[in-house]
This record gives C-alpha cells, structure tokens and sequence, in this order.
C-alpha cells in the first residue's frame, strides 16, 4: 500500500477526513484530509491521536465460547442453533440485536436485513437511542421524515448561531474552530450558547444564557409567543408551508406569555432573555444547533420540536445560513437512523407503520413478511431481558453496561439471559464480561465501508490495516448466522455488494417520495466504491451529484407536503431533587475521550488532561458540602452510589453537578456514571434522561494517597478509590483510602506483575509517607509514592524516566519524586494534540511575556490545532494577570 489511504475518523459524527499512511508495523501516521468538505483537513486531539490506538493490546483477535477459544465456525453455529432454539420456542420476539453508532453502513444494513426481512422481529435498536433519538422523533414529527435541512456551510453563512444543550467545543471540536473561524472573519456573526454550565463553549459566546436544567421548551415557547406578538413571523410562509402554527402559538402564550414568565421559568435575567428574543427577530439567517442537552431528557423530542417551531414560524429553514442543525453524537448514529436500525424504523426512511412499505421491502429482500409492531427501544429492550421476554441478545460494538442508565441494574439482567453474544474488538469490558459467545470484530483501521455524519454527508471509511488475528467483518457475521439459519440473500461477496444492495433499495424510498434516496450510486462496482468521494444525500437521477440543503423549497415528507409545527408545553422532569437528594446531575463527555474509553484510553497524550474522573460542583455548593478540590465526595442517587475526585468549577450551575460519562470499572473504582442515573425515559422517542438526575454529595475522609507507576494495566485492591490511565511507557494509578495500608513494603510487593528479583528503592519517614521504586538492570519498573499529600510530585517527570535506564543522577533523586537543577517537569497537559503541560506554559507566559493565546501558540504551538484547549489558555492568562495584579 503506496501512500496515505482517504478515510473517515471513527469518533464523533462530524464526520472528519483523515488521511492514514501505514507505517509497515501495525501504525499509521495521522493527517487531517484537507479534500474533505467536513473537516478540510482539520482534526480534533482526538482525531490527531488516532495513530496511538492502534496498536492491538487488549484486541479481541479470535472467537471464544464461554471464554475459551474455537474455531469461527462453532462459534457461528452456537449463535445460529441458539437463536434458532430461542425462536422455535418463544417466537422470534424473544430474540434482539443492539448494534451501534460505530457499525458501518454496511454492517447495519446487513443486521437490519437479517432482523426485520427474516427472523420477523423488530427487535433492532441501537445506542444511538441513548443520543439522538428525540432528534429523530422531533424531525418525524416537524417534517414527516428524520430529515436535516441544513449543513455545515450554514455554520459560516449565518448571522445569528445559537448553541443549545451543546459544549461544542470539547463535543464537536472540529465544528467549533470553524466556528471560531468564521466569527473572526465576519465579527457582525452572534453567538448564543444557551446551557446550565458556562462550558469552554462560552468563550466565543455574546451571550451565555445558563437556564435552569430541563426548562428549554419555555425559553423556545417564549420565543415563538415573542415572534408572533412582534409581527415576526412569516405568515406567507405559514400560510403556504406549515400546519398546526395556531395550536403551537396557544400553547407557547399558555406556556411562556412574556419575557417575565420566560425568565422566572427558565431562571435567567429578563434582560439577557430578551436580547435573545430580540436578535431572533432581527436576524433572518439564524441556525440553531443543539445536541444532548436538548436530546437527552424525558423532553427531549418536545424541545426539539419547541426550537423548529420557531424556525417554521419564520421560514427559516432549509435556506443558506438558517436552520435548525442536530450535532450527532457518534460517528454513524446517522447511517444507523437510515438504514433503519432503531426498532420503529424501516430502511431508507420508509415508514414501519406504513403497511405498502413494508411489504415493497419485504419484496425487494425476499424473505417473510416485516412484523407492523416496534420492537423494543434500548432501554426497554434490556427491560425486556430482565423480565425474561428477550432470550437471546447479539450486542455489537458497544458497551451498554456503561453507557446504559441504571448500569448496575442491567448488568444483573444482562448475566441471566439464555444466551448472550457480542461481537467486539475489545477483549475485556464491563460488556464482554458476561458473554456466551465473543466474536472477534475488525476495529478503525481495518474496516471497509461508509459512513453518514451530522451533514448527511456519506463517505467513505477504507481500510488501511490487515485484519489482525481471525478478526472479520461484522457484516460477514452477520451473514454467516444469516445462512446458518437456512436465509438466502446473504451472500455478499465484500461490503461493495452490500452497500450496492442498499443503494437500489432506496429508491424505493425515492419512488415513494420520501427523503432518503442514494440510487445514483448503485451499480458503481467495487473500482467505484473504492473511489466513492463524500457526498450528501440524496444522490439521485435528479441530484447526482447529491444535496446540500433540504426542505428550502417548502415541500415537507408528511401526507400534506406540509411542514408540522408542534403544540408542546414546558414540562417538569420525571425525577425531581428533594430533601434527600438535593442536588441535580448532568452527565456528558470531557475533551479527549470517547465513550467507554476502549480506544482513548489507549492514548497517554489523551488521558494527560483528565486521567481520572471528577466532579464538578459550583464552589458555594462545595463549601456548604465541605468538599475540597483535589478531595473526594460520594454522589448517591436513588440508583446507585459512586466516591470520586472533587473539583471546583465556578462555570457550575448552582444546584447542579457534573460527571463524566466515559469511566468504566475497567479504568476507575467509580464505575459507570450512568450507573446513578434512572431510566425514566422520553415517551415518544424513548431517549433516557442523561442530564438531570436528583443526587446527594456528601465529602468523603480519603487522607491517604498515593501514585503508583507500573508496566501493565491493573484494578489496584485495599484502596477506598484508584483511577487508571495510560502514560508513555506506564500505567499511571491515582490512589486514596482511609488509611495506609497495614504493611505498604508487602501490599506493593504482592501487585500482579511485581518480580522479586528487582532492586528496590525505599524512603519511610514519621509523618506516614512511604516512597519505593523498583528497577532491573538499571530501569525503572515500578515506583509508589504515597502519604497524605503527593500533590508536589512531578509526576511527569516521573512517567518520563520509567522503562529507562536512568542515569546515576536520576537515580539518586528518584525518590525525592523531582527533578534536579536543571529539571523541568511538563506538568498536566493542556493541549493534547502538541502535549504542552500547565507548567510549561506558565513558564512561557511569566518569562517570554506571552498575553494571548495567539502568541502562546506562536512560541509554544499549544492551541493552533483544534483548539479545544483555547478556553484553558485564556483562563491562564487571567490568572497570570491577577496574580501581577496583586
């Protein structure tokens, strides 16, 4: 393989192209590609580091059978007979598939095909349930079909950019800068983030409305009441364009009357609820963009519909520069949502209620009858399991036991189930642990296939990497249980027959007049797929070359042609705070890691910023609750408990809290986060309430702490708290307890891993601290500092020396945990993606003078990539400031 190979990054659903170039070993070097229209040539850190989780420690590289190794074939045939077995028996609404924004177009299509085509279940759902199905519900609802009208260029052509429920800039990196961009290039562009936490999103705000958890629907009802009382509504428009506009006002003026009533529902100034209302009504190219904020609350699809509303009462939409525009979550929720892997949808966007569809896909695909009946919804479906009513699960490509709220309790339902099979890349996950069956699944690098992103641009994701082991294709799996189950149509020969297959089948969906319709690219063969460049559906006979912009023209997918605005009330959220659990918790993602870090944590610079979790608490609830930053707290819900890390963040809502979502029991003692989250669940979309669970914070008593470098990953054992992350050469572990252990000497001696024949190093003094270090042949293997405060340690510089042969100088400072004359320790790591730490840019900013963030990156590069970090840089010149000042 000659050259970087085009393909599409495996994170977020921007969409990000990215040019790999093999280097022969098993890595590849990483570049953005600047021919692809998402990202043009940008990456995020995470995007940057992909060529770091490459390597195949931790892979799953050949099939197992209650845990022991078999060939592909019985593997294949125990998943067959099971499921055949479960259906004889129990029918085939007794078996599922929970499949995953991760899967490729492909692999979906093949899942959906083999679920719906011919066991006859509907019984398909995806975790991209837990993340864009109210977006989904709400398009349905507005516009008859989950169409965006929008794109990315829209970003750049507004006037007036809204960001709702959405920190883009550690979400959506990418998105972001060109916001950022554009905003420097045109200074009349407005932006409004509108989110309970001010966010590093704010740093590029006008205006940062931080509204009371859940009360989105007001704020959008007050707007749309505010349009029509100002004479800003496009009643030519409504009157050509849009049904339900005079229900939807009702219930906005019942809702949300004035400002005054907005602002005391909402909790925010009436002043700064009112320069929003203004400049909605002033600015006719306005884009409203949100994510899980919006999405992930049991309103989710009422405040989706709250914001179109708005944009159909002003015709807003579909148009250069205006338009409501979801950020997806994951890096194919979109090729899942068309290929019509959720349980109430059909392929290519025809209607599962609709009884013609449904049996022009039963015919194109050859098989049985489509069942008329949803399947079960993600949480449901593990519902299903716990009650027996689901027998059989194929989990593919995700980790519900992490992602899932209610974690622990669905753990417990997971290890009952008859027969449990997961198709991964991952040897061990809190998942994995409980399969009967594991099928060695190709991860990033070594897929072949496409990918939809937030635009409805399809592109391309080429492999660049071997298969490793006897890893395959999901598709192919699929397929194989496919044909063992006695189905034809399932001999695709390679993913261009499949995609092939899917492209004809929409144009059923074109003939029928809906939105999805990719028909121009069948029959490309495999050259043409292999050159398939991206491109935004529809591509069809009268859009070949595909379509920026849908529904401008005023022609909606609902049985009227006409767009839907949507009567929704502001509701309260199922779960409300009280005596007992006082405070709210919003759950969500940090900047350099990804869902159940399986592939960011395999990363050192990505774990440098946050290698632990924490929470986040405004600093007078922190005083009222007696917890200190760098301390540790418990945080109880009526679902479950977890102690963890404690930082202090003024950006904090007062009365809410924050907790990161990625940690798993694999990487920290807290466990899932969505462990103390409830399942109350939208009730149309069925999307889970991520955001506003009531809590109790009480500080916890950890004195002890300690760092512990090893060589090898480990759940460190006798300590109240440890967190786990990946260094350059090490594992790094950050521990506290109670107390000391009885005897440290033997507790670290008895570590998995630890040979008695290393040299060691040893320090004890009165206070308590114990510090130890263990070397072979002159090379740091081990080191342990511990005692009531390990906060001086250079830990950086620490991390550096392990697995070198250290110099005799180094030796002899080991233990002292910093470095000598001459020495400089890095410190926490700001920006990932050129590793620049705390202390290197305090340096820079005290000693070269530095008072931008434009000249930070001048003289240290720190910020000039993704710019994620940007926010923090400006923080550190501020406090740099205050600290001349005073």
């Amino acid at each position: 393989m000659n050259g970087p190979v085009r393909t599409t990054c495996p994170y977020c659903g921007v969409g990000c192209g990215v040019l790999a170039t093999p280097d022969g070993t098993g890595g590849a070097a990483i570049a953005g590609d600047p021919q692809h229209p998402a990202n043009l040539g940008r990456l995020c850190s995470k995007g940057a580091a992909l060529g770091e989780t490459l390597d195949l420690d931790g892979r799953l590289l050949e099939p197992l059978l209650h845990g022991q190794p078999v060939s592909w074939d019985q593997a294949l045939d125990t998943v067959a007979e099971g499921f055949a077995s479960v259906i004889a028996e129990h029918g085939p609404q007794a078996v599922a598939f929970y499949v995953s924004g991760q899967l490729l177009n492909e692999d979906y299509y093949v899942a959906n095909k083999l679920m719906k085509g011919f066991i006859g279940s509907n019984n398909i759902d995806t975790n991209s349930r837990l993340c864009m199905a109210s977006s989904v519900a709400g398009h349905v609802r507005a516009f008859g079909a989950d169409t965006v009208p929008g794109c990315y260029e829209d970003l750049e052509q507004c006037e007036l950019l809204l960001l709702v429920g959405s920190n883009t800039a550690w979400c959506h990196p990418v998105l972001y800068q060109r916001i950022r961009a554009a905003r420097a290039a045109r200074p009349g562009l407005r932006v409004v983030v509108i989110d309970p936490r001010r966010t590093p999103t704010c740093d590029i705000a006008d205006l940062h409305l931080p509204l009371a958890p859940g009360s989105d629907v007001a704020l959008f009802n007050g707007l749309l009441a505010a349009l029509a009382d100002a004479g800003a509504v496009d009643r030519d428009y409504v009157v050509a364009h849009v049904d339900g506009f005079d229900a939807a006002l009702a219930a906005a003026h019942a809702d949300a009357p004035d400002v005054a009533a907005v602002a005391a529902a909402c909790g925010l100034d009436p002043a700064d609820v009112q320069t929003l209302f203004d400049w909605f009504m002033a600015t006719d190219k306005t884009v409203t963009v949100y994510s899980q904020g919006v999405n992930q609350s049991t309103a989710g699809t009422d405040k989706v519909n709250a914001i179109i509303n708005c944009h159909l009462a002003t015709g807003r939409i579909g148009r250069p520069g205006m338009g409501p525009l979801s950020f997806t979550g994951q890096p194919n929720a979109m090729g899942g949502r068309e290929v019509g892997g959720l349980v109430n949808a059909l392929a290519c966007h025809l209607d599962l209620a609709n009884a013609d569809h449904r049996a022009q896909v039963a015919q194109f695909w050859g098989g049985g009858p489509i069942a008329h009946a949803p399947g079960h919804k993600a949480v449901d479906l593990f519902r299903a399991i716990e009650a027996g009513q689901v027998r059989a699960v194929w989990i593919m490509g995700t980790n519900p036991l992490v992602s899932l709220p209610e974690a622990d309790r669905f753990r417990a339902a997971l290890a009952g189930c008859e027969l449990v099979v997961v198709s991964d890349c991952v040897r061990h996950t809190d998942t994995t642990a409980l399969a009967h069956v594991l099928l060695p699944a190709l991860a990033w690098g070594e897929k072949s296939g496409t990918v939809t992103n937030s635009e409805r641009r399809l592109s391309r994701q080429r492999a660049f990497l071997p298969p490793p082991g006897q890893a395959r294709a999901d598709w192919w799996a699929l397929c194989e249980v496919g044909k063992r189950l006695g189905h034809a149509g399932f001999g695709f020969a390679d993913e261009a027959e499949v995609f092939d297959e899917y492209a004809r089948l929409s144009a059923l969906a074109g003939r029928a007049g809906r939105d999805f319709d990719i028909s121009a690219l069948a029959g490309l063969g495999r050259a043409g797929f292999d050159a398939l460049e991206p491109v935004q559906w529809p591509v069809s006979a009268r859009q070949p070359a595909g379509t920026p912009r849908l529904l401008g023209d005023g022609q909606f997918f609902t049985p009227t042609g006409r767009g839907r605005m949507v009567a929704v009330t502001q509701c309260a959220a199922v779960d409300q705070p009280n005596a007992d659990y006082p405070l709210l918790l919003n759950t969500g993602r940090v900047r350099d890691h990804w869902h159940t870090l399986t592939r960011t944590g395999k990363s050192a610079r990505l774990s440098a910023h946050m290698p632990e979790p924490r929470l986040d608490l405004h600093p007078d609830d922190a005083a009222r609750l007696g917890v200190e930053a760098g301390g540790f707290a418990r945080v109880t819900s009526r679902h479950g408990q977890c102690v963890v890390r404690a930082a202090i963040d003024p950006g904090q809502r007062l009365g809410s809290v924050f907790l990161p979502m990625h940690w798993s029991h694999s990487f920290a003692s807290t466990g899932p986060a969505d462990a103390l989250v409830g399942a109350h669940l939208d009730p149309i979309s069925g999307q889970p309430e991520f955001k506003h669970t009531p809590v109790r914070v009480q500080g916890v008593s950890l004195p002890w702490r300690a760092l512990l470098l090893t060589r090898s990953e480990l759940r460190p054992r006798g300590v109240d708290y440890w967190a786990s992350a990946r260094a350059a050469d090490c594992w790094r572990h950050q521990l506290a307890a109670s107390c000391a252990p009885a005897d440290s000497a033997a507790w670290l001696r008895e570590l998995p891993g630890v040979d008695p024949a290393w040299q060691w190093l040893e320090y004890r003094d009165s206070a308590g601290a114990y510090r130890a270090a263990a070397l072979h042949e002159g090379r740091l293997m081990l080191a342990l500092f511990s005692g009531r405060d390990v906060d001086w340690l250079a830990g950086d510089w620490l991390v550096a020396r392990f697995g070198r042969e250290l110099a005799a100088d180094e030796r002899r400072r080991l233990l002292a945990g910093v470095p000598g004359a001459g020495g400089a320790d890095a410190g926490r790591t700001v920006c990932a993606c050129f590793q620049v730490g705390i202390n290197t840019l305090r340096r820079g900013i005290a000693e070269q003078g530095l008072s931008t963030p434009e000249a930070i990156g001048a003289a240290l590069k720190a910020g000039t990539n993704c710019g994620s970090c940007v926010p923090e840089l400006r923080q550190l010149l501020a406090s740099a400031k205050d600290t001349r000042a005073a």
